[in-house]
C-alpha cells in the first residue's frame, strides 16, 4: 500500500539514518565534556549538574529549557544505563572474586606444609641442624639411667617390697612405690622419678590389696630405657633427620650391636658386612611395606625384630638351644644358613638364581606356578641377557625366604597372595583355587600318596576361610581368618598339604614326648 511515496525498504532505510550514533550527538559530546567519564558520580550528582548547567544557559535562550530538561533526563537515563551501571556492576563482580581469592587464600594457610627443601650439604642452616641434633641428643642421652644406674634401682625395689604369703611374689603398694621413688632419687638423682609416676603405678594389674609385682615393673622400666637409648643411637645416624633410615643407616646401626650382643661377639670380621646386609633386610620387609627404600623409626623401634634382634644378649652357652638359634633370623647361625642355601642354589655360580634353580629351593616341594608367579610379581627385569630373562638377586632371594618363613604374618602373607592371585584382580575364585592346587596334587601323586579329589580340597579351603563374599576369597579375609598362612602352604607347596592333612597326627607326636 502506498505509504507517502516511499517504500518499506526506503523507509526503513531512512528511519535508519535519521538516528545518529550515540557519540555523534551534541548533547553526548557535552556530556563528555563537562563531566569526563563520569567515574565516581552518582545518579543524583549527575543530574544536578545538568540541571544546574541548563539553568545557567536558560536567560540566554528560555526556549530552550524546557527541551534541556527533557533532553538531559534521556541523556542521563542513557549515560547511566549504558556507562555507569556497568562499571558499577564490573566493580562488585571484581571485588567478589578478590573476597573470593582472598578468603581461599586464607583457608589454604592453615594446611599444614607437607614438604620443606632440606639445607645443602655444608650450608649454614645445615651445620645448624646438625649442631642443634647432636645437643638435643646429648641431653636426652644424659638423662638416661645407666647399667649401675638400673642395678641401683632394683636394690631399692627387692629391699623395701613385701613378699606374697600366697604366691611369694615380691609386690609393693602405692606407699612403697612412693617411698621406693624418694629412695632412688636419692641415691641414683633426679632422671629416675619420671619412672615413678602415679600413672605407671596404674598401668600394671593390681592385687585385692591394690599392690603391684616389681618384676614387671623393672622390665617396663628396662625395656623404656632400651628404646629410648635405640632411638638415639638411630637417630644418630640419620643424616637428614627425617626420621627414616635408609638400608646403609640400618646396617650401620647393626654394626655397633655386635659387640654388645653375646651371641655375636665371635663372629668372624669377613661375615659382618654380610650378616649386617642379611639382618637389615628384615627390617626393610616388615618395616617398609611399600618398598620406599626406607625404613621409619618409630615402626622399627615398635616392631618385633627388634625385639628378636635384642634376644641376642642371651648367653648361648647357657640360655638359648641350637634350635632357638636357627629360628632366629638375626643369629649367627641362621645367617650362615641363608648364605649357605643361596650359595648351593646358584649352580652357575653368577650371583643370581634363575628359575630353574629356584625350583630346587626345600627339596623342590614348591609347584612351578608359583616360581612363576614370584618371578613375575617380585622380580625385575635383568638389563642383560634379553628382553625375557629375569634372574633373582640376593635381596629379592631375602624376601622370598621371609615371606615363606612367616606366612602368618601380614607382610608374609601379602607378598604371597600377590603369587596367588593370577589374574591381579585382587581376589581369588575357584578357578584359581583349581588352577594353584592342581600343581599341588600332581606333585602329591608322584609321592606315592593316596588319591585326592581337588574339589574336595577346594571346599574345605572355602570352609576355612569363610569369606565375606562367597565367590572370592580377599586378602583381608586370609588375614581375618587366621588361617592365611595355612591356606598358602596348601597351594604351593606339597610339603604344606601334608602337614595339613597330617595335622592331627603331628600334633599327637608332639604331645608324647611332653608326657614322657
Amino acid at each position: 500500500m502506498y505509504n507517502g511515496g516511499w517504500s518499506d525498504g526506503e523507509s526503513h532505510d531512512r528511519q535508519q539514518r535519521r538516528i545518529p550514533p550515540p557519540s555523534s550527538m551534541p548533547w553526548v559530546r557535552n556530556l563528555r565534556r563537562f563531566i569526563g567519564s563520569g567515574a565516581g558520580l552518582g545518579s543524583e550528582a549527575l543530574m544536578g549538574h545538568f540541571y544546574s548547567l541548563s539553568l545557567s544557559q536558560s536567560h540566554r535562550f528560555p526556549f530552550l529549557l524546557s527541551y534541556y530538561s527533557q533532553t538531559l533526563t534521556h541523556a542521563i537515563l542513557y549515560y547511566l544505563v549504558h556507562f555507569h551501571f556497568p562499571e558499577l556492576e564490573t566493580k562488585r563482580i571484581l571485588l567478589h572474586i578478590f573476597n573470593e581469592k582472598q578468603k581461599k587464600s586464607a583457608e589454604a594457610g592453615t594446611i599444614p606444609s607437607f614438604y620443606k627443601k632440606k639445607p645443602e650439604d655444608g650450608s649454614i642452616s645445615h651445620r645448624v641442624q646438625r649442631l642443634a641434633k647432636y645437643r638435643f641428643l646429648k641431653k636426652q642421652s644424659d638423662i638416661l639411667l645407666n647399667a649401675d644406674d638400673l642395678d641401683a634401682m632394683w636394690v631399692c625395689l627387692r629391699e623395701n617390697c613385701v613378699i606374697d604369703d600366697a604366691t611369694g611374689a615380691e609386690k609393693m603398694n602405692y606407699e612403697d612405690f612412693c617411698h621406693i621413688a624418694s629412695v632412688c632419687t636419692e641415691q641414683i638423682g633426679p632422671k629416675c622419678r619420671r619412672f615413678f609416676s602415679p600413672s605407671n603405678f596404674m598401668k600394671f594389674e593390681k592385687d585385692e590389696q591394690g599392690r603391684i609385682a616389681i618384676l614387671p615393673f623393672y622390665l617396663y622400666v628396662m625395656r623404656t630405657v632400651s628404646l629410648t637409648q635405640a632411638r638415639i643411637d638411630m637417630s644418630e645416624l640419620d643424616e637428614d633427620s627425617d626420621g627414616f633410615l635408609l638400608q646403609h643407616e640400618m646396617e650401620a646401626y647393626i654394626r655397633g650391636l655386635i659387640p654388645n650382643l653375646a651371641q655375636l661377639r665371635d663372629m668372624p670380621a669377613a661375615f659382618v658386612q654380610m650378616y649386617c646386609r642379611i639382618a637389615a633386610h628384615k627390617f626393610f620387609f616388615f618395616c617398609d611395606p611399600h618398598r620406599r627404600g626406607k625404613a621409619c623409626i618409630k615402626k622399627v623401634l615398635l616392631s618385633n625384630c627388634l625385639q628378636e634382634l635384642m634376644e641376642l644378649h642371651q648367653e648361648s652357652e647357657e640360655e638359648v638351644t641350637d634350635t632357638e638359634q636357627a629360628e632366629n633370623w638375626f643369629s649367627l647361625t641362621s645367617a650362615q644358613r641363608i648364605c649357605d642355601m643361596f650359595l648351593a642354589l646358584d649352580k652357575d655360580a653368577n650371583g643370581t638364581l634363575s628359575k630353574q634353580e629356584l625350583q630346587e629351593y626345600a627339596d623342590g616341594t614348591l609347584t612351578e606356578i608359583f616360581i612363576e608367579r614370584v618371578y613375575d610379581e617380585h622380580v625385575r627385569r635383568g638389563k642383560t641377557g634379553g628382553g625375557n630373562s629375569r634372574e633373582m638377586d640376593f635381596e629379592s632371594f631375602l624376601d622370598f625366604v621371609l615371606a615363606l618363613e612367616n606366612k602368618d604374618t601380614p607382610e608374609g602373607l601379602t607378598y604371597l597372595f600377590r603369587c596367588l592371585d593370577l589374574q591381579g584382580r585382587g581376589f581369588l575364585t575357584t578357578a584359581d583355587i583349581h588352577s594353584l592346587f592342581r600343581d599341588v596334587h600332581h606333585k602329591w601323586i608322584e609321592g606315592g600318596n593316596y588319591e585326592l579329589c581337588i574339589e574336595d580340597v577346594r571346599d574345605e579351603i572355602w570352609d576355612m576361610v569363610k569369606p565375606a563374599d562367597p565367590l572370592q576369597i580377599t586378602l583381608a579375609d586370609l588375614l581375618s581368618c587366621k588361617q592365611g598362612g595355612t591356606v598358602a602352604s596348601m597351594l604351593i607347596d606339597v610339603r604344606g598339604f601334608w602337614a595339613h592333612d597330617n595335622r592331627e597326627n603331628l600334633l599327637q607326636e608332639e604331645e608324647d614326648p611332653e608326657e614322657e
